[in-house]
């Protein structure tokens, strides 16, 4: 269930920043909004995938840039899975695409992780007691 709650937030996190970005496009002319849907929560399980699997990894490699700007390397490291998420999806056939690194992929990206941070302390899906806030 978590998974699921995950990409939710992913899918609705890319979506907030294609709508702010124009360089960034989702779903850009499909009419039907179950279309963008799918293509959003598909575009949000690719992009979890590649956080899970090549991020580490990247992080691992860029540690010496890490350390020497301090931690803001991430925002490039984070810039540069959303680029792969574009192009993964593109080669899947999946109408998502970012037109340039800088600045459609590096502020697309600050935008998807503050959502998905803001969207993550609201369903907060890895607190047990939240079967008990009202």
């Amino acid at each position: 269930m978590r998974t699921l709650v995950k990409v939710a937030i992913n899918a609705a996190a890319i979506w907030v920043a294609a709508a702010l970005l124009e360089g960034m496009t989702l779903a850009d002319g499909f009419t039907t909004n179950s279309t963008k849907l799918v293509t959003a929560l598909v575009v949000g399980a690719l992009f979890g995938v590649v956080n899970a699997l090549v991020r580490p990894l990247a992080k691992l490699l860029g540690l010496p840039f890490l350390v020497l700007t301090l931690g803001l390397f991430i925002f490039v490291i984070n810039a540069a899975m959303l680029m792969l998420t574009s192009w993964l999806a593109g080669q899947l056939g999946f109408a998502f695409h970012i037109d340039r690194f800088w600045p459609t992929a590096v502020v697309g990206a600050a935008i998807v992780s503050v959502v998905s941070w803001v969207l993550g302390l609201i369903i907060d899906p890895d607190d047990e007691r939240s079967d008990y806030r009202v």
